[in-house]
């Protein structure tokens, strides 16, 4: 059986996989505002439909943990076990709970909007840890810290003002059903926005964190299933906790078996799936900046199957996200240019006996 973390010869470059494999979570990870939109304002219990989703999710990634990393699976001990719990804890509990009582309170288009802040956030929790460096003194440095500052502002705005409303769906058929799907109108929208950051803080932290486990135990498909395993013993008790009614945990409808089925298999474990293998290969930032592209796909669906309406604090902190992020990585290029230039120009030192390098590895590879 070949190892999973060894690299195959394919015509396929590697490049080529990492772009291809963010667009398919894309796809399938925008889609899911949307349906997770609808689970809500089916009557699903906030807290007990995410423990029926990582169960799916878990089912699935599982026999892939068991069979493909069988041989190749590092011993584990008391100290990954720990690390697996607390990623599980950030990543997973804390990053869907945030987000599903965020979503419940605003719409699809402002939970995906508002995760374009992911790639800053990334950002500044890695240079806080010294895995990214700035120099403020370069073009590449000033770029990062300004796309920061403007992403942050951005999320800012979609927190602190919602606006007018600058476009209404004229399906005036369903109108009422629309409105009951669509709009947050008369909910705790400040709430709703606070959740939201904070989902999108968790999942920064998530990300940043994965990277140096991954190095120390690569086998991708166990690490998001021990993730997946104590993510489900974590909702499970807070749910027997909060919501002791035996109803909350039934399943009413057809509807909701479909829709945690997607969940649980598209946007859990397809979704952990293509991001530990895509922060392994192609770094934290790299991962962290395809999320704006979530952002149009869902505020289409939105608009198309819910009938939203777009507010104008919405867009404004959109695009300020969005400007921010192609900042930061218009900084990550200059400084890869910066790195490659030096390193042509500058003979290499070998190290001494016992010396050890002291190249901090890039968010962003260089090769992608």
């Amino acid at each position: 059986m070949a190892e999973v973390g060894s690299a195959p010869t394919s015509w396929v470059p590697e490049k080529a996989k990492l772009h291809m494999a963010m667009m398919v979570f894309q796809l399938g990870y925008g889609g899911n505002h949307v349906i997770m939109k609808i689970a809500l304002n089916m009557g699903v219990n906030k807290l007990v439909f995410p423990f029926y989703r990582n169960i799916i999710a878990l089912l699935a990634l599982a026999p892939s943990a068991y069979f493909l990393e069988k041989e190749s699976r590092p011993k584990l001990t008391l100290y990954f076990l720990i690390q697996f719990f607390v990623l599980g804890l950030i990543g997973i509990t804390l990053n869907q709970g945030f987000y599903i009582y965020g979503l419940y309170y605003t719409s699809p288009t402002l939970a995906s909007a508002t995760e374009n802040s992911v790639p800053a956030v990334t950002f500044i929790m890695a240079t806080l840890l010294g895995m990214e460096q700035v120099h403020l003194t370069r073009k590449d440095g000033i770029a990062k810290v300004v796309g920061t500052i403007v992403s942050v502002a951005g999320a800012l705005v979609i927190t602190l003002y919602k606006g007018p409303t600058i476009y209404a769906s004229n399906q005036t058929a369903n109108k009422s059903l629309l409105l009951s799907f669509g709009d947050a109108e008369g909910k705790y929208w400040t709430i709703g926005c606070i959740c939201l950051i904070a989902h999108a803080l968790c999942w920064s932290c998530w990300i940043v964190l994965q990277a140096p486990l991954l190095k120390k135990y690569p086998a991708r498909f166990t690490f998001v299933s021990y993730s997946c395993f104590f993510a489900v013993i974590q909702f499970g008790a807070i749910a027997a906790c909060i919501d002791r009614d035996a109803q909350a945990w039934k399943i009413s409808s057809a509807g909701e078996v479909l829709i945690i089925l997607y969940s649980g298999l598209v946007a859990s474990a397809m979704v952990f799936a293509i991001q530990v293998y895509v922060v392994d290969r192609g770094g934290p930032l790299f991962f962290s900046m395809y999320l704006p592209l979530q952002t149009l796909i869902a505020a289409v669906m939105a608009t198309l199957i819910l009938g939203e309406e777009f507010y104008l604090g919405g867009i404004i902190g959109g695009v300020l996200l969005i400007a921010g992020l192609y900042l930061v990585v218009l900084g990550k290029n200059e400084e890869s240019k910066y790195v490659s230039e030096k390193a042509t120009t500058i003979p290499s030192v070998p190290e001494g006996p016992g010396e050890e390098s002291s190249i901090i590895q890039p968010l962003l590879h260089d090769s992608v």
